[in-house]
């Protein structure tokens, strides 16, 4: 797999200065972190879920999540598991050409069930999302001790064949939505534990989730299409304190943005949000009509905030959201070849920026730099003068 692989080589050489990394499961944690992108949901219980995830391969979509959980009723829950173990054995000849695919479970038990009845078909999954995940309970750690019973069950630990080559390795990302990291009193401590038990797993966590949904019914919110995740202050504050904690540059994990849950038009009650300048400079008001009458400015915006905020990739529960996804996390080449300025100098200092309209500061910028660089890996290097709005264009066909 590779984002923007749909491209021609036409298309890709106009549109990218460096052209997305290879994908798979035998990728580095690290990168692979960083790829997953527009993490599309779909619920488990879909009557065809192999036309599903071959359908979103081909549509651009690097990494799927087959949701037992919260996408489904209790009652359907028996035959959504036998559908997801179905699926598994009916993709086994899929193994090479398959999306980062992941399966929502609900308790550590059905993560054991599922597993074990599909036997060797779980190799064809990259992990396992968990909800709720805490450390005050136990749930945490007892999901993570089922984990490792997969693991060595199985032998999907990583382990090394005789011949040397790395074993494949089933992770998990856990959902930060529980009560005790939503309310004040009980975050600090709640996310210190939560931080201590992935660091003690390291090499068992992909990526840490957020489960925006849970947290804003905590308190019985929930924002319209015209706000982002981050004009509900509440939902903020706890985003806030989980990069604070969790996505520290020394020893933190990467973390994904929240869900967006509008995909139909619906009447707008405030202004639209995305400027009309880019989209006639490239000829492209068509293109901007479409994602006005969508209502998917306000996703663009709530992208944008998530970068600034420390989020990389996110959650969709729609295939028309993945794209976007995507084109936000291009690497622009002016913030590119600020990057490698900035890694390539540790020994510190100050100097204008290749494109002379900023200051680079070597040694603060220098955690920056090193993320960049890698989302240079998984998502490409925009050409000069390639704009978001031309690898939307390409993207959104």
């Amino acid at each position: 797999m590779r984002h923007f692989r749909s491209l021609t080589e036409s298309q890709s050489a106009q549109l990218f200065h460096r052209l997305p990394a290879e994908v798979s499961p035998a990728s580095s944690p690290a990168f692979l972190a960083v790829a997953l992108g527009g993490t599309l949901y779909t619920p488990a219980n879909r009557l065809d879920l192999v036309k599903d995830v071959l359908r979103q391969r081909d549509l651009g979509c690097v990494s799927m999540v087959l949701c037992l959980e919260d996408s489904i009723s209790d009652a359907e829950v028996p035959r959504a598991e036998e559908n997801v173990i179905s699926t598994l054995l009916s993709l086994a000849g899929h193994q090479h050409d398959l999306p980062l695919l992941f399966v929502r479970v609900r308790t550590p038990e059905q993560l054991l069930s599922v597993a074990r009845r599909a036997g060797a078909a779980t190799s064809l999954l990259t992990g396992f999302v968990i909800p709720k995940f805490d450390n005050e309970s136990g749930k945490g750690a007892a999901f993570l001790q089922a984990l490792h019973v997969v693991q060595t069950e199985l032998g999907l630990d990583g382990a090394q064949s005789p011949d040397g080559v790395p074993g494949r390795r089933l992770r998990i990302m856990p959902i930060l939505e529980s009560p005790a990291v939503i309310h004040l009193e009980t975050r600090a401590a709640a996310l210190t534990n939560i931080y201590s038990l992935l660091a003690a797993n390291r090499e068992d966590i992909l990526s840490v989730r957020i489960g925006a949904t849970d947290m804003s019914s905590t308190f019985g919110l929930r924002r319209s299409r015209d706000l982002t995740i981050y004009d509900v202050n509440v939902v903020a504050g706890v985003i806030g304190d989980i990069v604070n904690v969790l996505g520290r540059p020394e020893g933190g994990f990467v973390i994904s943005g929240p869900v967006w849950e509008h995909y139909s038009n619906t009447e707008r009650v405030l202004r639209p949000q995305l400027r009309v300048t880019p989209f006639a400079r490239q000829d492209e008001q068509n293109l901007r009509k479409r994602i006005m009458t969508a209502n998917l400015d306000t996703l663009i915006r709530e992208i944008e905030l998530d970068l600034a905020n420390g989020l990389l990739g996110k959650t969709v529960i729609h295939p028309t959201h993945v794209a976007l996804v995507h084109a936000m996390s291009v690497v622009s080449h002016e913030e590119y070849l600020d990057a490698l300025a900035i890694a390539s100098n540790v020994g510190g200092g100050a100097a204008a920026s290749p494109y002379g309209n900023k200051m680079n500061e070597m040694k603060p910028h220098q955690a920056w730099a090193q993320r960049t660089l890698l989302r240079a890996d998984a998502f490409g290097v925009s050409a000069a003068n390639v704009t978001f709005v031309d690898l939307l264009e390409a993207s959104m066909r």
